[in-house]
């Protein structure tokens, strides 16, 4: 027979760490967009990963096997921040959908067409992070602050070497 403690799910956590439980709460909020919208855009990536063709085929298979390594990581980590602010981190490709600002891709389109979608999707990712880093920032969360601002460099750059694939 399992534990008692083991039959119930904590979707929250005692956390004492210097900022306010409501403040964590919007913080655990705004990173679960961020895991949901990073994951839906791990999904399209590794969807282009394994059809685009054309020319650009080899240079995009490699950058975009790239980028889906790294997303897998940050999510991990992002996930991993939620669970130390005190909330349980999101789970199930049906709440990492929902939680997305990512729209999910519903059919294969044309190479050109599955870059300029990615392009815009890194774009999106960086505005949402940087609202991350300003409510981070804004209840002196450094720790969470860091980790996302280091993450908007990385889909800048992500789009501007995919917005160099279809120039």
């Amino acid at each position: 027979m399992a534990h008692e403690s083991m039959k119930t799910v904590a979707k929250e956590f005692p956390v004492d760490a210097g900022v306010d439980r409501t403040d964590r709460k919007n913080l655990a909020k705004m990173l679960t967009r961020i895991v949901g919208s990073s994951h839906v855009l791990y999904a399209k990536t590794r969807g282009v990963h394994w059809n685009v063709v054309g020319p650009a085929f080899y240079s995009l298979h490699k950058m975009t096997e790239e980028h889906y390594e790294n997303l897998n990581t940050a999510i991990d980590d992002m996930a991993e921040r939620i669970r130390a602010i005190g909330f349980a981190a999101p789970t199930g490709v049906s709440e990492m959908v929902e939680n997305s600002k990512i729209a999910d891709q519903k059919k294969l389109t044309p190479a050109k067409d599955m870059v300029k979608e990615l392009v815009e999707d890194h774009e999106k990712m960086a505005r949402l992070i940087r609202d991350g880093v300003a409510a981070a920032e804004e209840v002196e969360d450094v720790k969470t602050a860091d980790l996302l601002t280091e993450r908007i460099g990385v889909h800048e750059e992500a789009a501007w070497m995919l917005r160099a694939t279809i120039s």
